[in-house]
């Protein structure tokens, strides 16, 4: 235990231990050994979590701070992120398995987010109504909700932290953010940051712990006004339970099973660069992993052919390495998974391309080959089960009016992809599609500018944007008599 690195929690300004000293490891799951010792919050850290967050809202400095003020602490928090980008990238790779590339360049740009939202801090703006009533004057404000409960998973936590506290500490919120049990190391490094940036104590509190008590008790809590929450479908439910508690507004970004479309005509460089992207980026460990390809029957052996050969090339490693292209699965759970439901996609008739196994040459941790089955059947379990891995389902439609339709046949609705050279039918194949994002000849694409979220089991709400600093207020309309006569008897209507 002495050799694992001792992480504590952010509560009202102090890194604490849970109050009864319970704890869990984080694995290193480029190892599959423990490298870390992680807080497992009690109720009662998380009530003080709560009423920290919930004083400095209602009567600390944070209540009475300019909205400029608050502006130029988000810029701040943006720079240093940047400068910390290597440090916190490593950490985050040790902890989760993705890449170092990927998480160092990923919380470098996540800065821009925090830059982003400095920028709206002072431009929420209310209306003045064009009210029906004489002498009277009506306007709305848009005020801080409260107390926010932010909710995120292991992977990309650093950019859905940002996409969550960006928007809420911009509009005067305070945040208590629940890191995952599976990898808290990054979020809980990055709370220095908070602290060096300024933030008065109690802004924002990071507790680590499991879905119960920890996250039970931040989801029900009284003086929690809204919970973000990204994650899964069923963890989901359970929160959307627990708000009957409180009554909290809530958001969910949920999973995927996205759909990536390749018409005859596309560019085939460019959509093989993107169905790889989509699917074998961060190992698949993405909520927008392009994980369903459909393939005009013109070009699908062929394409299927030069896919399978490319990504037999992909070298799979160590995470930490340069040269590396795709690390581990972040848990064992995954690696199960992965292996569980491509042994059925063959029992089903599937057949497998590439992959489906771990790699020989890698004796430890939770690695899996990038993986492509070719699936005969729409309705094979493959084909709408979500695995947060490398492997890719693969099937042939022969029109528009084919793919819509099988695009569509997914509980989910999250992101999607369209590969072709006519923007016509782009255009119209993405209004078709039931999924909150399209990229149309890319994919995996993000900006601080653009909204994202699903349909249907992919969950509600948006994140992200300009939009989303409004989400994190409410209106509050204010009406004034302008007259100088009394107001009038309210027994008597006029």
């Amino acid at each position: 235990m002495s050799d694992l690195q001792n992480y504590s929690m952010l509560i009202d300004g102090d890194w604490v231990a849970a109050s009864d000293g319970g704890s869990f490891e984080s694995v290193n799951p480029t190892t599959g050994a423990p490298w870390a010792t992680i807080p497992a919050a009690t109720a009662e850290d998380v009530d003080r979590a709560v009423r920290a967050a919930w004083y400095q809202f209602s009567e600390g400095p944070w209540s009475k701070m300019l909205p400029s003020q608050r502006g130029k602490l988000l810029r701040k928090l943006g720079d240093l992120l940047a400068d910390k980008s290597e440090d916190l990238g490593r950490i985050e790779t040790i902890d989760t398995g993705k890449m170092l590339k990927e998480t160092r360049w990923q919380a470098k740009y996540i800065a821009e987010f925090f830059h982003f939202y400095a920028g709206l801090a002072d431009k929420v703006t209310g209306q003045t109504l064009p009210i029906d009533k004489p002498d009277m004057m009506a306007m709305t404000i848009r005020e801080p909700l409260g107390v926010i409960a932010a909710v995120v998973p292991w992977n990309s936590q650093l950019f859905l932290v940002a996409v969550k506290l960006g928007p809420a500490l911009a509009a005067g919120n305070t945040v208590v953010l629940k890191a995952s049990e599976h990898a808290s190391a990054a979020m809980l490094e990055f709370g220095r940051l908070i602290e060096e940036a300024g933030f008065p104590p109690g802004v924002v509190n990071i507790v680590s712990g499991l879905g119960d008590p920890c996250g039970r008790v931040l989801t029900t809590h009284p003086l929690v006004a809204r919970i973000s929450f990204t994650g899964g479908p069923e963890t989901a439910r359970h929160i959307v339970r627990n708000s009957a508690e409180n009554f909290a507004e809530v958001s969910l970004e949920l999973g995927g099973k996205s759909p990536v479309v390749v018409f005859e005509d596309a560019d085939l460089e460019s959509a093989t660069n993107g169905v790889m992207a989509g699917i074998f980026g961060a190992s698949g460990q993405s909520c927008v992993a392009g994980s369903r390809l459909y393939l005009h029957e013109k070009i699908h052996d062929k394409f299927l052919a030069d896919l399978s050969a490319r990504t037999s090339k992909i070298l799979i490693g160590d995470p930490l390495a340069e040269e590396t292209q795709m690390g581990p699965l972040c848990t064992l759970g995954q690696l199960n998974a992965c292996e569980t439901q491509v042994a059925r996609a063959r029992e089903q008739g599937g057949t497998v391309h590439n992959g489906g196994k771990q790699p020989a040459h890698l004796n430890a941790g939770w690695f899996y080959e990038p993986t492509i089955v070719e699936c005969p059947d729409q309705k094979m379990e493959i084909v709408d089960s979500e695995m947060f891995g490398p492997v890719l389902s693969v099937l042939r439609f022969k029109d528009e009016e084919e793919v819509v339709a099988k695009a569509n046949d997914t509980k989910y609705g999250l992101a999607s992809g369209i590969f072709t050279r006519d923007i016509a039918r782009a255009l119209r194949v993405q209004k078709q599609i039931r999924a909150g994002i399209v990229w149309i000849n890319t994919y995996r694409v993000v900006s601080p500018i653009a909204e994202f979220g699903g349909f249907k089991d992919s969950g509600y709400g948006r994140e992200s944007g300009a939009q989303a600093i409004y989400d994190y207020t409410r209106p509050k309309t204010v009406w004034i008599n302008t007259s100088d006569a009394p107001m009038g008897n309210p027994f008597v209507m006029r």
